[in-house]
């Protein structure tokens, strides 16, 4: 497994992310992500899912020591008198301890990022978590969030995939020596796992279009993602990804259609996105 080196945290790149995942289903789908060998489990406040993903974490009867679970803080309660809070109760439903990887889910241009950010690092202070960052910041103010954070963000989880280029957010990642973490790393499906590129060369090597994407997201320096599955056999083919190799040119190809920069996920509070 790839391991993601960042400000001092070691994050598995290849994760299993539980958006709309739910009850039973999600207990179950965490403990067989668990024994296909993820090691990542990214949950969120939003979700709903807490409960559930921490119960499937305990079922899978994995040590703690060797799980990575991330969940973040909704971006209505990034303020200072309710982020640590929030991430409290997250702690809480979850029930495994400290969670590994605390982030503002969105930034919320109403609320001071001072503040933001002075409540996440409280968080971590209070040992709610051992490592914080943030999602869906754009590359300015990952800059800025950088700067004034005391301990290291050490990821920003966005969009990304063949289809929305981040080369500004992967600059801004090594400059602050952070990692990307990518959600809708396949795209949602659709019109991606159809495109003649990804299917050309999925054919070729024998592959699923999706091994053909993830592989293309993990073999880029700082790079993980948290693909989400609720189909038991995708998330053993998701996760073999690492038995094959691209060439550089199936690698330059799939680059060369980030241009395009189809973003899947834009919702009315989003802030001003970067243009590369």
């Amino acid at each position: 497994m790839k391991m993601i080196e960042a400000s001092g945290a070691r994050i598995p790149a290849l994760g299993f992310g539980t958006y709309k995942l739910t009850g039973d289903l999600c207990v179950r789908m965490v403990e067989k992500a668990i024994e296909a060998g993820y090691r990542h489990i990214d949950t969120a406040r939003m979700y709903g899912n807490e409960r559930e993903v921490g119960q499937g974490i305990r079922n899978s009867g994995l040590a703690r020591s060797e799980a990575f679970v991330t969940t973040k803080v909704w971006f209505e309660d990034i303020g200072a008198d309710r982020l640590a809070q929030s991430a409290a109760e997250a702690v809480e439903a979850l029930d495994v301890g400290p969670v590994d990887l605390l982030l503002i889910h969105w930034p919320n241009a109403a609320i001071p990022l001072e503040d933001s950010i002075g409540a996440l690092n409280e968080a971590k202070e209070k040992g709610l978590t051992r490592h914080i960052g943030v999602a869906n910041f754009p590359s300015t103010l990952m800059d800025d969030a950088a700067a004034m954070s005391s301990a290291p963000l050490v990821c920003n989880q966005v969009e990304y995939h063949p289809l929305l280029s981040q080369e500004a957010i992967l600059h801004a990642c090594e400059r602050n020596d952070m990692a990307l973490i990518a959600y809708s790393p396949i795209g949602q499906g659709g019109e991606l796992l159809q495109h003649p590129t990804v299917t050309g060369i999925a054919n070729r090597l024998g592959r699923t279009p999706a091994q053909v994407i993830l592989r293309w997201e993990l073999d880029q320096p700082r790079v993980g993602a948290i693909p989400r599955t609720s189909n038991e056999e995708r998330l053993q083919e998701n996760f073999d990804v690492f038995s094959f190799e691209l060439s550089d040119t199936d690698r330059q190809s799939l680059n060369a259609m980030t241009q395009q920069r189809k973003r899947l996920v834009n919702p009315s509070f989003a802030p001003a996105w970067d243009r590369i």
